[in-house]
């Protein structure tokens, strides 16, 4: 029963961490449209470090707790190729976190200088590779 309390956990933890992986990109697409240092400006910075303070990072380092929580209990995965190929996608989508929380600090500075098309392409990342996860956590293909 333990498992099943840790992985429902884990699963809930990824739905908070990937909604918020999908809407911060959104909202920098948003925030280039607007004039630096306008009222507008300064809500989306606000809406911005939330998102990513009070709802990703803790939902990330759920995920992590979790996932390396159900691995402890079944350590026969280590020797699964699924979970290895799973593993490299979720430091991938940990390094797209990471970059997103750059950029984010960069709005907060009145430094962006990307144009509302990069952020529209960096917004597929995470959808990419939750496909690749999800396939090597259901599919297991190797």
């Amino acid at each position: 029963m333990l498992y099943e309390w840790i992985k429902a956990l884990h699963v809930i933890s990824i739905i908070a961490w990937m909604a918020g992986l999908l809407y911060l990109p959104r909202l920098f697409v948003y925030h280039c449209e607007v004039p630096a240092g306008s009222d507008m400006s300064e809500r989306f910075k606000v809406m911005e470090r939330r998102l990513l303070r009070a709802i990703m990072n803790p939902a990330m380092i759920a995920a992590y707790v979790f996932g390396i929580a159900m691995i402890v209990l079944t350590p026969e995965w280590m020797k699964q190729g699924w979970l290895h190929a799973k593993l490299l996608f979720v430091l991938l989508l940990t390094a797209s976190h990471m970059m997103m929380a750059k950029w984010r600090r960069e709005f907060a500075e009145d430094r962006n200088t990307r144009p509302q098309r990069f952020y529209r392409i960096a917004n597929e990342v995470p959808t990419l590779l939750m496909i690749g996860i999800v396939i090597f956590v259901i599919v297991k293909p190797f």
